[in-house]
């Protein structure tokens, strides 16, 4: 499996992030919404995954850094 480069993942993470504060799946508008979407079907295809959940573990415990123990792999 091809793998993204970190810095790519790391831009993902930090735009899925911004956008799921800013609550745009819900109140953002179409373009908003739109880039949720978008964001979310490339962290999906970069880490071999079916839903944004499981994609954003995968992307940061792929990050240089990651441990087994990383609490991005702790629900809640």
């Amino acid at each position: 499996m091809l793998m993204a480069h970190p810095a790519i993942l790391r831009n993902l993470i930090e735009h899925c992030d911004a956008l799921r504060i800013l609550d745009a799946g819900n109140s953002g508008g179409d373009g908003a919404r739109q880039r949720m979407d978008d964001i979310a079907y490339t962290l999906c295809v970069s880490t071999g995954t079916r839903d944004i959940d499981a994609a954003l573990i995968a992307a940061r415990h792929q990050l240089p850094g990651a441990r087994p123990e990383d609490d991005s792999l702790l629900t809640a």
